[in-house]
């Protein structure tokens, strides 16, 4: 349950953050608004692992180099968020995320990629990946 929780939140989360980030830049620009946003996000990050104390800088080079990127594919995400929606508009933009999210996703599952178990695909998977896409056509028809 608390999986779905956390899940939904970082929905709502990711929509508003990507329109607070796209007003942000029709000010800042896009390159001050992404180094603002994750050098807010690297305070609130820091102080919250100064009082959590969950792991150390020595156990990072036990982890594959390859993990170490999710820093700068976050610059990436939050630039890429910006631009689709200032050119898309909000949902469109964010509905194709998602459809695009939940398709490599699949396949990182279904490939048992980056140490991910790997988990069967199906039909149904198929089907449902589908009907996302179906969604988002049928979503911006006029």
């Amino acid at each position: 349950m608390m999986g779905i929780i956390y899940s939904l939140l970082a929905g709502v989360l990711v929509s508003i953050q990507g329109v607070f980030n796209t007003r942000l830049s029709d000010k800042t620009g896009f390159w001050f608004t992404n180094t603002w946003v994750h050098g807010t996000g690297f305070l609130l990050s820091l102080l919250i692992l100064l009082m959590v104390k969950d792991g150390g800088l020595s156990k990072l080079y036990t982890v594959n180099k390859l993990y170490w990127l999710g820093g700068a594919f976050g610059v990436m995400i939050v630039f890429t968020v910006m631009k689709g929606i200032s050119t898309l508009g909000p949902a469109y933009s964010v509905a194709l995320l998602l459809t695009t999210q939940l398709i490599v996703s699949l396949i990182i599952d279904s490939l048992g990629l980056f140490g991910v178990d790997k988990a069967p695909f199906s039909a149904n998977k198929l089907i449902g990946i589908g009907i996302m896409i179906a969604g988002v056509v049928v979503f911006k028809l006029k």
